[in-house]
């Protein structure tokens, strides 16, 4: 069953997640899964590139005036700052139940990545930032 999103932070999230997908396909990267929920967690996007797996965690910034923001304006917000110990903690867990019930081996690489996308709705534009490899 798709997920129903309601709220408009929810819907912001919903735009981000899909433009990621789109990012990540020019990429090279295939998309293993979207949005997989348990109880204690979910991974908003799992893909993979080059044999290794990928999980992602997408956040979505409004952002009016994408135009005039440079790279140094897109540097002052620090989203793995928002990446707090018990958000790190339940993902982890998030990560590991994906792993074994999907009989994935042990000695399979992957990594955990957040992709931070800044939209600004109005002019339908956006911007992505990616930090790579983040440790649990």
């Amino acid at each position: 069953m798709p997920k129903v999103f309601t709220s408009k932070t929810q819907k912001t999230g919903e735009i981000g997640e899909n433009i990621a997908v789109k990012f990540l396909m020019k990429q090279g990267f295939s998309i293993s899964d979207r949005n997989y929920t348990k109880k204690w967690g979910e991974i908003d996007i799992i893909a993979e590139k080059g044999g290794k797996l990928h999980f992602i965690e997408v956040k979505s910034v409004s952002k009016p005036n994408l135009n005039i923001v440079t790279h140094e304006t897109l540097d002052q917000y620090h989203p793995e700052d928002n990446m707090h110990p018990w958000k790190l903690k339940r993902l982890s867990r998030t990560i590991q139940t994906y792993l074994l019930s999907n009989k994935i081996p042990d000695d399979r690489a992957w990594q955990v990545d957040l992709m931070v996308v800044f939209l600004d709705i109005t002019s339908k534009k956006a911007r992505i930032k990616i930090v790579s490899d983040i440790i649990l």
